[in-house]
């Protein structure tokens, strides 16, 4: 997995280049990060890569010319593969683990992290693909980078050691997860139920997914309308609506 980006401020980008799974990966040469300083691609003595936009208003948008400079020479190192350009924007499609995956099969990524009012919207025929991480507005796409590299990277073999975990995890599955305990059994007076003490893998499994069932209607039930439930899925909702309905 390679990916490059072109941003203002690259070492923002230390929390996964030097921290955390990813950083091991990275060391390992498994996953190549490559860090693009705009400016450096700017014409002039003072790195100027904004300017006041056209038809007046507030703000200013980052100048075309830097921005294109940046993706031809990214895109120069490898003549043999296509890279896929991303352009990180509140108006573009929301990240969501379907597209996750999507990207991760590029296997090539340029991220384009935008800044102030925008880009000139010339650079838009250089992108393959506007992405939102939500319906809201950051000061910056990176942030918004750091999320999507920290999704994309965990499907790259060896970055998640248990297989397991990029399974049964929320949004992979039907359901949000299911609560998680470890040691000790009792804290507080809060003890882990004992069922999974139980060492009945069948009966574990199913209050799992009655579990994850609860935690999908507790904290996220819209997603149940776009779900198609089996007979036992069915059997298990009903029961989770009466017990949370009585309190119980």
């Amino acid at each position: 997995m390679r990916i490059d980006v072109i941003t203002l401020f690259p070492h923002m980008f230390s929390c996964v280049t030097d921290y955390g799974v990813i950083s091991r990966a990275v060391k390992q040469n498994k996953i190549k990060i490559h860090l693009w300083n705009l400016r450096d691609f700017a014409y002039d003595k003072h790195k100027t890569v904004d300017d006041r936009p056209y038809g007046g208003g507030a703000g200013m948008v980052l100048k075309p010319e830097p921005i294109i400079r940046a993706i031809r020479k990214i895109k120069r190192i490898n003549k043999k593969l296509v890279p896929y350009v991303i352009y990180l924007s509140p108006q573009g499609k929301i990240l969501d683990q379907k597209k996750v995956y999507e990207l991760y099969k590029k296997k090539w990524l340029i991220i384009l992290c935008g800044r102030y009012e925008g880009v000139d919207e010339r650079v838009m025929k250089f992108v393959d693909e506007e992405i939102s991480i939500g319906d809201y507005v950051l000061t910056g796409g990176e942030s918004a980078a750091v999320v999507l590299i920290d999704a994309v990277c965990r499907y790259v073999k060896g970055v998640v050691k248990e297989k397991e975990s990029l399974v049964k995890e929320s949004f992979i599955n039907k359901f949000l997860d299911h609560p998680q305990y470890t040691r000790p059994r009792s804290y507080m007076n809060m003890k882990v139920p004992e069922i999974l003490l139980s060492g009945d893998h069948k009966k574990i499994e199913l209050y799992r997914l009655k579990e994850a069932i609860r935690n999908t209607y507790k904290k996220r039930p819209e997603l149940l309308n776009k779900i198609k439930l089996t007979d036992l899925e069915k059997k298990l909702l009903e029961e989770v609506i009466k017990e949370e309905r009585s309190g119980k």
